[in-house]
């Protein structure tokens, strides 16, 4: 994905009074915070803003040009009307070049497993991971290749190729994807096991009568 830019503009209105007249105008209020406190309120064009921030994740950063001056930032938060689903206000985070960040970073699956088109099902249940790492290593996203899955095998956040200079901060253990046995065929296993445990039982109380039998001739 290419660099997104936002051109923006100093805001120096404050208030539900302020915002109400900048989104009158087409614009959006937003709050560029730092990593030491310090916060940049600015106002973006709503429309470039909807059209770019299109397939953005938390991990994506961002160039915002704030008066001919460049930050680098993740879009951290929108607010949206409940009722139109219009962003109200959006929330920056600004990143350093050359100081580590931690960050979350989506996981997506892709490819049909072998052991589903053998009658097993995926389970995928994770969905993102956390790293550590400089801004210019964060990767948008991590896609995890499943076509060689096959049932009973799975693939864990330890075995992710996250890149140089990436460190993984999520538990190691966690499971990416899984294919298990179809229901069906796990429910009949089951009922022939229960079965087979219900011949055992009866076979059990006939033996003592036999016995008891034998035992009076």
């Amino acid at each position: 994905m290419s660099q997104v830019v936002f051109a923006a503009k100093n805001r120096t209105e404050s208030g539900s009074g302020g915002a109400r007249r900048i989104r009158q105008a087409g614009r959006i209020p937003a709050v560029v915070y730092g990593r030491t406190g310090k916060a940049l309120s600015i106002d973006l064009d709503a429309l470039e803003f909807v059209n770019s921030a299109k397939g953005i994740s938390e991990s994506t950063i961002v160039t915002i040009n704030v008066d001919g001056q460049t930050h680098q930032a993740f879009v951290k938060d929108t607010q949206r009307n409940i009722t139109d689903g219009k962003i109200l206000h959006v929330d920056f985070y600004e990143v350093e070049a050359g100081v580590s960040l931690r960050a979350k970073v989506s996981v997506h699956v892709h490819g049909n497993p072998v052991g589903v088109r053998e009658g097993g099902i995926l389970e995928s249940p994770l969905h993102e991971i956390e790293v550590e790492c400089l801004p210019k290593d964060l990767p948008e996203r991590i896609d995890v290749d499943i076509a060689e899955l096959k049932v009973n095998q799975s693939i864990h956040v330890r075995d992710l190729k996250l890149g140089d200079g990436v460190r993984l901060i999520s538990n190691a253990d966690q499971v990416v994807a899984l294919v298990k046995f179809a229901k069906a065929e796990t429910e009949a296993a089951a009922e022939t096991e229960t079965a087979a445990a219900e011949t055992a039982e009866v076979k059990d109380t006939k033996e003592p009568a036999k016995d008891a039998k034998e035992a009076k001739a």
